[in-house]
């Protein structure tokens, strides 16, 4: 598991981003330690490079929330 400082170093963004991607609902999938601190898994580091990814495209915080709540419902989409 990787701390919110660990993830910011390894995506190269800011605590500061990785805290606004969490509020705006991209990263319902990340839990919370004991002590309410955000653990971060290898499968989340691949996905907030994928939200990275898709900012890099133009896409805004709230298409990207669509694709993100999409993606969380699994094959259960139409």
């Amino acid at each position: 598991m990787y701390s919110i400082s660990d993830v910011a170093k390894k995506c190269d963004l800011s605590v500061y981003t990785i805290r606004f991607y969490d509020k705006e609902g991209l990263l319902p999938f990340v839990t919370r330690n004991n002590t309410g601190n955000r653990q971060f898994s290898e499968n989340d580091l691949e996905m907030i490079k994928l939200i990275c990814c898709l900012k890099n495209t133009g896409m805004q915080v709230k298409e990207i929330k669509q694709y993100i709540d999409l993606y969380m419902q699994g094959e259960n989409t139409s």
